[in-house]
């Protein structure tokens, strides 16, 4: 066959490549079409533990087992730290016993468990909440027997008592842990008035809304989270409740990394930026302190919460104050998130004092930022089926 001029190629040899690429561009393209289906069928195909939905019955379960799935399911929707989820609960008649769960302890960042006792408050008031808003009496114990076995309070509940709590009971599946960062909008003297109404008996308030004294809490929040990042021990214990990719509905618990609202490379390398092992946590502890002082920055208030005594009832006392005033604002619409570096770290506690006026006697326990910002999606709870034991069935 001569060749054409021009150095085009032959008719016939052009009709033979061109069904060729044909043939290729069809495979490829049915290979991707198929591929998605294949992966989708392998995942499908792997069993995910039971994920808690995030919502909950108008009513009580006329069932007492119902019921105190029922209760639990509120229970399980409060927070923890990087979201442990610290949990169990033990079933007997119409009692339920909150069991502190030392395998989802922090020893390294909360080595008192103060802040693991703050979760398990949350997750009591969420529990008395439901109870009370379903027209239901109870009585809570706490640390029964001194704590033995790690039961941190039992509850018990009966019928008889008028609806309370309706709009706090609400707030329950809606409110979130909001790490965006705020539009700096105030908090409004009356909303404040009513979030400060929620504190428990015995524990101190501090509110703070003027803007330089906010800048010195960013600075002291600047420091503590550079500090406690930049501590491989510390970030190593961090780092193991980061969850990537779909890891957090395959664990059911810790903080995906989407939801912890990084940027740029710290989103991008995630798992470099904030690996302990890493060169690269240097650049993680930087980038961590400056969003922590920049979202500090852009809050329309901060609370903090203090105590004079320092034991667990107490730190108790203060997850279920904590739980009020979280949904409280989730009933105004205020975003809310808790600052823990400062207040786990005790040199820092001093700068806490000093910006709110704080008495030495009293200690921090808990910074809260308020303001307003998009509400986030929730991260997920591990099911009551697997965080609860029934002794009656």
């Amino acid at each position: 066959m001569r060749p054409v001029s021009g150095g085009t190629r032959p008719p016939d040899s052009w009709t033979i490549d061109r069904r060729r690429f044909l043939a290729l561009a069809g495979g490829t393209a049915a290979y991707l079409a198929l591929r998605p289906t294949e992966s989708w069928a392998k995942k499908a195909g792997k069993a995910n533990p039971s994920l808690q939905p995030w919502a909950l019955p108008e009513e009580i379960p006329g069932n007492p087992v119902d019921a105190a799935r029922a209760l639990i399911g509120a229970a399980v929707l409060a927070p923890s730290d990087w979201n442990a989820q610290p949990w169990r609960f033990e079933v007997e008649g119409n009692a339920i016993r909150l069991v502190a769960d030392a395998r989802r302890a922090l020893p390294i960042t909360d080595p008192a468990r103060k802040g693991m006792m703050i979760g398990l408050g949350g997750a009591l008031e969420n529990l008395l909440i439901a109870a009370r808003s379903w027209g239901q009496r109870t009585t809570v114990s706490y640390l029964p027997h001194d704590g033995a076995n790690g039961v941190t309070a039992e509850v018990g509940w009966a019928p008889g008592d008028p609806k309370r709590d309706r709009t706090l009971f609400a707030a329950i599946p809606e409110r979130r842990t909001n790490r965006h960062d705020f539009d700096g909008r105030g908090v409004f003297p009356q909303n404040r008035t009513s979030l400060l109404a929620e504190t428990m008996e015995g524990l101190g308030l501090y509110w703070l809304d003027d803007p330089d004294r906010i800048d010195d809490v960013a600075d002291v929040v600047y420091e503590s989270t550079h500090e406690q990042v930049s501590n491989p021990r510390a970030q190593a214990e961090q780092f193991s409740w980061m969850r990537f990719e779909n890891d957090a509905e395959k664990r059911g618990d810790g903080v995906p990394v989407d939801a912890l609202e990084l940027s740029g490379p710290a989103h991008w390398f995630a798992g470099r930026y904030f690996n302990p092992s890493s060169w690269f946590l240097r650049l993680g502890a930087e980038y961590a302190a400056k969003q922590a002082r920049g979202q500090v920055k852009s809050s329309g208030a901060l609370l903090l919460m203090t105590s004079a005594r320092q034991d667990e009832t107490e730190w108790l006392l203060c997850g279920q104050s904590y739980e009020r005033i979280a949904l409280k604002a989730s009933n105004l619409g205020i975003a809310q998130q808790i600052l823990s570096p400062p207040t786990e770290l005790e040199h820092y506690r001093a700068g806490l004092r000093t910006s709110f006026g704080v008495p030495v006697a009293e200690q921090p326990l808990l910074l809260v930022r308020l303001g307003h910002a998009r509400r986030p999606d929730p991260t997920p709870r591990r099911a009551v089926s697997l965080v609860a034991t029934f002794r009656n069935t």
